[in-house]
């Protein structure tokens, strides 16, 4: 993985929604993504951009043949842009990534690039909240019940358009580690699962429980359909990033 340059995987075909996702850490999220994108999934992720040079999630890009492309200067808006279009990359997915994306990039995926946040927006969100930040404001509000959120980046941050979210318990007990470990196992299901659905309607949508009712679990399955009419979710304005 060398700043400036592209190393393509194996295998990519061209008829699934391209997926471009940007992480900083362990990719954990991304390995979820990989996992429920492979063939015949209507998406396939064709590049993997992350700004720490041997974090987990190049590893875990490298090992499933995806390429990947290391963001030297993550101000740098043209080179970014130039390597998610270069890859034809149809949507953006920040997992995990910590840096400021250039407005220019958020300009040009307007409608077309999700954050997954771990908490029930737009509770806990905003500059700064991300991480274990979220959660220990999460036990210090006595909140009983978090969950995240998969939403659109707009100028504002963690405010663009939601598009789905789960409810997770919080137990008595509970540390800011321990709570998550239990948010996250949602977050593998959630954010496939919107991905999913954006391939399918060739843009994102609007997830609703397919059941009447959330069940608040520990260990729930996710289970989510598109809102009924299916129509694109469209930001107001998408000038500037919402993540951190």
């Amino acid at each position: 993985m060398t700043g400036g340059a592209l190393t393509y995987g194996e295998g990519l075909g061209n008829t699934a929604m391209r997926v471009g996702v940007l992480a900083s850490g362990s990719g954990s999220n991304l390995q979820a993504l990989l996992d429920a994108c492979r063939p015949p999934a209507p998406a396939e992720v064709v590049l993997v951009a992350c700004n720490v040079a041997g974090a987990g999630a190049v590893e875990r890009a490298r090992a499933a043949g995806v390429a990947t492309w290391h963001i030297a200067d993550p101000a740098d808006g043209a080179a970014l842009l130039a390597a998610l279009t270069g890859a034809g990359v149809d949507l953006v997915v920040l997992a995990g990534y910590l840096k400021l994306i250039p407005a220019d990039v958020v300009t040009a995926y307007s409608g077309r690039m999700i954050n997954i946040h771990p908490a029930l927006l737009p509770s806990f969100g905003g500059k700064g909240m991300y991480g274990r930040r979220v959660h220990e404001a999460v036990l210090a509000a006595g909140a009983t019940v978090s969950g995240p959120t998969v939403h659109l980046v707009t100028a504002e941050y963690d405010r663009g358009p939601i598009l789905a979210q789960w409810p997770v318990p919080v137990r008595a007990g509970d540390t800011p580690e321990t709570l998550r470990v239990r948010v996250l196992a949602v977050e593998h299901q959630l954010l496939p699962a919107v991905v999913l659905a954006a391939a399918r309607a060739g843009h994102p949508v609007r997830l609703t429980p397919a059941e009447s009712g959330f069940a608040i679990t520990d260990a729930p399955v996710v289970s989510v359909v598109p809102v009924v009419p299916v129509v694109p979710v469209v930001p107001v304005d998408a000038t500037r990033l919402n993540r951190k």
